[in-house]
């Protein structure tokens, strides 16, 4: 299996509902690196996973929509935990709607997965994996 990773970095505000959150149930800031990995079996016929540039772009473009936001008040996340795992999750499939869409080539038709980390801290850090 052949991968290329490319990164980001995310900075939001949100809350969390739940006594299992502790302090965190109050308004507070959350730093991300966010990494995006493209997966296939074989390499396209220019010997590529994916065009770097391109995935650059539209990682950077989605974290773009949600960076400095403070989350609570977005309607795509009303009444979510958006825990690190979750937005994670959020992000592969905003990814996938955009490999789907052509906005990565056509070359990266042939991906057949992508996984995005969120890493928290250097000690902390969540993924979510996903097929295409």
């Amino acid at each position: 299996m052949f991968s290329i990773t490319v990164r980001e970095h995310l900075m939001i505000a949100h809350s969390f509902r739940g006594e299992v959150f502790g302090p965190a149930q109050r308004l507070h800031g959350a730093t991300f690196l966010v990494d995006a990995t493209f997966r296939r079996a074989e390499l396209d016929d220019d010997n590529i996973v994916v065009d770097i540039g391109l995935a650059t772009r539209e990682l950077g473009d989605l974290v773009g929509e949600l960076n400095y936001r403070n989350l609570d008040d977005e309607d795509a996340f009303k009444g979510i935990n958006t825990s690190t795992e979750y937005l994670a999750k959020v992000i592969a499939d905003r990814l996938a709607d955009r490999v789907h869409a052509g906005a990565l080539g056509e070359g990266a038709r042939g991906l057949s997965g992508i996984s995005v980390t969120l890493h928290e801290s250097h000690i902390a850090w969540a993924s979510y994996e996903r097929a295409l």
